[in-house]
């Protein structure tokens, strides 16, 4: 089951899409469903069809969010998160062999679309990270089996 957690920015971004689908995408697509129907035999109207399903795509996307939004908690930074890892850090680590990654603790529904190095709190990553301070050694499990890695930084945006 996925964590209902998401942060302040994500929360924002969701929130902007559903305003843009409810109030500016959705009947512009629903003005050109009705002008297309208008013109008759709607089996070989391909601007009805293509917008008809556009409208249903934006339908089930708005209906998700809807539910979504109000069941999700809102993680805001805290002081007193500095200096460990927890939820919307983001982490710097480094393996054994000198390989470095950076991402953000995200909610599930964040690392989607445009989000660029952000990881799940679902994650098996980012479950190991919890907690973990600067220079702490992390065990992650993988499928090609344990993977040893260590935290070089840890940063928040407020």
């Amino acid at each position: 089951m996925k964590t209902k957690l998401i942060t302040r920015e994500g929360y924002d971004k969701l929130k902007a899409e559903h305003d843009h689908l409810w109030h500016k995408q959705r009947p512009e697509v629903t003005k050109i469903v009705t002008w297309a129907a208008s013109l008759g035999d709607r089996s070989e109207n391909a601007d009805y069809q293509y917008n008809k399903r556009l409208l249903r795509q934006i339908d089930r996307r708005v209906r998700f969010l809807r539910k979504f939004l109000p069941e999700v908690t809102v993680v805001d930074y805290s002081p007193q998160q500095e200096g460990k890892v927890f939820f919307g850090a983001w982490v710097e680590i480094e393996n054994e062999v000198g390989e470095i990654k950076q991402f953000k603790i995200v909610g599930p529904e964040e690392i989607y679309g445009d989000a660029k190095n952000y990881i799940s709190i679902d994650s098996p990553m980012a479950r190991a990270l919890l907690k973990k301070e600067v220079d702490d050694e992390v065990v992650v499990k993988t499928p090609e089996g344990e993977k040893e890695w260590c935290v070089n930084a840890i940063r928040y945006q407020q």
